[in-house]
């Protein structure tokens, strides 16, 4: 019997900023979290990582904007709160974590910044390169000789940031669940991804990683850890690491008893056999090499894109939940009415688009239901709309 989501009943008001608050609002969304985004009334619908979220306009230069969010955070039992802004912008509007802990013991602020609070570059504006560059982490990534490459912003921005701060509160609730207080959580991309690039840091030191970037064996140095084109264009990719993987590879190559399997430690013959692995993979297509390889513990698997998943069934494109909970799975991303009650794919109907194509939320669009859920307001008896945002009705809170 599949139970509800493992964080029904976590109110988390999120206020709208760039991609790692709205990521972290995400996964707290897709583990069942009720999920109010604070828009501005000119907010235009842009968020793609908007999915099973709500949104309220509110400004929040009006005072009265201001006393709508402390008067929601105070009497609304709100959970989580995630701050994406730079540092103190919203301890000068008076919705800094001093006050509205103040106002609500027992919430979770969570606040996400790109550089360090306490570093260098604390007062600087940066994006996803400028982090991980500043880490560590970006000088490890890229062919050798060539420039260091960013792995698009999944690293800082994603990875780093967004899953970061989702960690963080949750260990915050759980916290929570002990001590019965609410706490500031700080994520950083410059922390959360040199966290990540904790194993190759350290192996800098060993001989698994400590020639110059590109020339390692998980970088692109080593012949049988890499991509390997083919004769159609396409790609795969070849991570035979171990002695019998080794073994495998080379057999589904055809080039075994060639002295390889016993040679493949001396580095200087390296540069030859990368040669002709790239030989081999250009004389077949793609698929052919599937059907060399499938099955078989080579590691040798196919290069595909998201055109591929999305359109072939058998290519396991379906998006799911980054986890599974047998008990109490994570909401479900694709749309498939046999399944609504598999644990693999998550539960419920999944959202329009299926992972692929975002669901751009309207400024207001659910808001008013869960003001109702969360505090049992009405529109025109407990708040209303200025023309720039909600506001209390009676505003004669003294928060």
């Amino acid at each position: 019997m599949v139970g509800p989501p493992p964080l029904k009943g976590i109110k988390v008001l999120e206020f709208a900023g760039l991609a790692p608050g709205p990521f972290a609002g995400m996964m707290l969304a897709d583990s069942g979290a009720s999920v109010l985004r604070v828009n501005r009334h000119n907010d235009a619908p842009q968020d793609m990582l908007a999915r099973f979220k709500s949104s309220i306009a509110v400004d929040l230069k009006d005072p009265k904007g201001v006393a709508f969010v402390k008067t929601l955070v105070a009497e609304g039992g709100v959970d989580v709160l995630i701050d994406p802004f730079r540092p103190g912008v919203l301890e000068r509007l008076g919705l800094g974590p001093d006050e509205l802990l103040r106002l609500n013991p027992r919430l979770v602020y969570g606040r996400i910044t790109g550089y360090r609070r306490d570093g260098r570059y604390a007062d600087m504006a940066g994006h996803d390169i400028n982090y991980i560059g500043v880490s560590g982490a970006l000088s490890m990534l890229g062919a050798a000789g060539d420039r260091p490459t960013p792995p698009i912003n999944i690293l800082g921005d994603f990875a780093g940031g967004g899953a970061t701060l989702f960690q963080g509160i949750l260990l915050a609730l759980l916290a929570r669940a002990t001590s019965g207080r609410g706490q500031v959580v700080e994520a950083n991309m410059v922390d959360g991804s040199s966290y990540l690039a904790t194993f190759p840091r350290m192996g800098r030191l060993t001989p698994l990683g400590g020639k110059p970037r590109g020339e390692n064996t998980l970088d692109g140095g080593c012949p049988w850890y890499g991509c390997y084109e083919t004769k159609d264009g396409r790609w795969v990719t070849v991570g035979a690491l171990e002695p019998q993987f080794f073994a495998q590879l080379i057999k589904g190559l055809g080039l075994a008893e060639q002295g390889w399997e016993e040679n493949r430690g001396d580095e200087d013959r390296w540069p030859e056999l990368k040669r002709i692995l790239e030989e081999t993979f250009r004389s077949k297509t793609r698929s052919e090499w599937e059907a060399v390889f499938d099955g078989t513990d080579a590691c040798v698997a196919p290069v595909l894109d998201y055109d591929e998943l999305r359109e072939d069934p058998s290519r396991e494109g379906d998006q799911r939940p980054a986890v599974t909970l047998r008990d109490t799975p994570w909401l479900a991303v694709h749309r498939d009415g046999s399944k609504v009650g598999d644990a693999d794919r998550g539960q419920g109907e999944g959202v329009e688009g299926e992972g692929y194509v975002p669901h751009l939320l309207d400024v207001g669009e659910g808001g008013d239901e869960v003001l109702g859920e969360w505090l049992g307001w009405k529109r025109g008896t407990h708040y209303d709309d200025n023309g720039r945002g909600l506001s209390l009705v009676n505003d004669k809170s003294k928060l």
